[in-house]
């Protein structure tokens, strides 16, 4: 039968099938000849010694034996044309993979996004890196996808405990992913890549007779008795249903002061903000792999470190190795930054978000605003970094050590940030107690990683919007609001995921539970 096994081997080995398949010979005491196949089902980097290997986990087949299917195929979706019709609003993961399971269950998703299709976002992508010009509806934040089309596609999660992470896997594989995002263990799909894939789930969408309707932007939630009854549109549109999944996104600022206003129970919610961090990817791979040159077999080097500092954690967040800074902000009048990489991570710079820990109590001097105090807050903040950038898309910018020094930096040189940086002293931008923390990670970070703390390494101001700042509770049973029957809070905006697959599968437990309730006998939850 065929045989699992454990190893460890060089990475010009890893990289090499024939190379490979001799290694295992050696070790299973075969001839090369004898191995009909070698299937990889796990690959890792491990770079904890100088001698860098990686570890696999595989399958040998030996001649004569049944090679197992590997095929990922899509399940056999139903058409629902005329089904019961469910309302999805937003159109990323957490949305698309609602609507996908919706129709495994014989429901007609109805899905409203008030950006643009994947291809129409590229003109406004364009429009905020060149003419520094921010449209609410469609940029890298909103639009086909959500935030990870056009930042990053890492599929990366620790919340396994969240639900099913190999059928996310498989369900983009089956819709034009690579096997390997099944194989790695850091899995990514690469910006460059996630477009099609996006536009082929709609396609299937709308095949099996959902809907897909964008530049349809949600204004209103019609809730009587308690009970939803469906939306309307900034086109004056009502759509009725009774069954309504809020997959917004974390920057849906708008949606969160809907629901303020209509005396929908919403809560303020700590989240992380800081700073996005460039270095040369040669000099994070020399700090990593202990090595003047990474070579062709390895990987540009990712890194993860988190520290305690003045009692809160500060962290790398979304670090994108070979990957470039984008501007982020959904909003005139503001600047954010994120990072994301194309598929073969070969830029020449590698970025990360560098952010800490937020308390509710340092959201006090906007008590005011009661439940929205830490989006008001966060939105503080973009909005100084904008005045204080030149009131345009460039980023507030200094040199690592210089801030730590709280010294304007001479020059700033170019980085991947294509709109431009501007020279400020990062303490104008930030509350002081979050300037004093950061000054002193950075500290602790080059003590950690010797030669990370550097002049060649650009902050960016800010790093803001790594998770939502309000929550939409939910009964933990039902995963309807606490108070409206119906709506189902769902995704990072509504404050239960973390990326692009733990939103998928919040997005796939919503559908689950609203196919329960109307005994469409769904899948176990898991």
């Amino acid at each position: 039968m065929p045989q699992e096994l454990l190893l460890q081997v060089s990475p010009e080995i890893a990289a090499n099938e024939q190379l490979l398949r001799f290694h295992i010979a050696q070790l299973i005491k075969l001839s090369a000849t004898d191995i009909q196949h070698i299937s990889i089902l796990k690959r890792s980097v491990d770079a904890r010694q100088k001698a860098i290997k990686f570890n696999l986990k595989v399958v040998i087949y030996k001649i004569g034996e049944t090679l197992l299917e590997d095929n990922i195929e899509l399940p056999e979706y139903k058409n629902v044309s005329n089904s019961q019709e469910v309302i999805v609003v937003g159109a990323g993961p957490a949305g698309l993979f609602a609507a996908l399971q919706l129709i495994e269950l014989g429901l007609k998703p109805i899905v409203v996004e008030r950006g643009k299709d994947v291809r129409g976002r590229r003109r406004d992508l364009k429009a905020i890196n060149v003419d520094h010009i921010v449209d609410e509806d469609s940029n890298y934040c909103f639009g086909e996808g959500g935030a990870g089309t056009y930042s990053d596609g890492k599929l990366y999660t620790r919340s396994k405990k969240r639900g099913d992470v190999t059928r996310i896997l498989e369900l983009l594989v089956a819709f034009g992913a690579t096997h390997d995002i099944l194989v790695d263990a850091h899995p990514h799909i690469g910006t460059n890549k996630l477009p099609q894939i996006i536009q082929d789930i709609r396609e299937k969408i709308i095949e099996c007779g959902g809907q897909v309707l964008f530049e349809t932007r949600l204004t209103d939630i019609l809730i009587k008795n308690k009970e939803v009854q469906g939306i309307v549109t900034q086109k004056g549109e009502t759509i009725l249903a009774n069954n309504i999944i809020l997959a917004t996104g974390h920057s849906a600022r708008d949606i969160f002061e809907l629901l303020d206003r209509k005396k929908v129970f919403i809560e303020a919610k700590p989240f992380a903000l800081g700073v996005r961090a460039e270095h040369p990817q040669s000099l994070i791979d020399k700090i990593q792999y202990s090595c003047d040159y990474r070579g062709e077999f390895l990987p540009p080097a990712p890194y993860s470190i988190v520290k305690q500092v003045g009692g809160r954690g500060m962290y790398s967040f979304c670090m994108c190795p070979g990957g470039v800074i984008a501007p982020c902000a959904t909003s005139p009048g503001e600047v954010v930054t994120n990072g994301w990489s194309p598929s073969k991570r070969d830029q020449a710079t590698a970025n990360s978000g560098i952010v800490i820990e937020l308390k509710l109590e340092d959201f006090k001097p906007f008590a005011k605003f009661g439940a929205l105090a830490g989006m008001e807050f966060q939105k503080s903040i973009e909005q100084k970094a904008w005045s204080l950038a030149g009131k345009t898309q460039k980023v507030p910018a200094q040199r690592m050590i210089d801030f730590t020094q709280s010294k304007v930096s001479a020059d700033i040189p170019k980085t991947s940030y294509v709109p431009g940086t501007t020279s400020v002293e990062m303490g104008a931008v930030f509350p002081s107690f979050l300037t004093q923390i950061l000054r002193e990670g950075f500290t602790e970070f080059g003590k950690s990683m010797k030669g990370y703390l550097t002049n060649e390494a650009i902050l960016h101001a800010p790093e803001s919007r790594t998770s939502s700042p309000v929550r939409i509770p939910r009964d933990a049973i039902s995963l309807e609001h606490v108070e409206i029957k119906g709506l189902y809070p769902c995704g990072e905006g509504a404050g239960y995921a973390g990326g692009i697959i733990s939103a998928a599968i919040d997005g796939e437990k919503c559908a689950l539970k609203i196919g329960e309730s109307l005994n469409k006998n769904p899948r176990i939850i898991t």
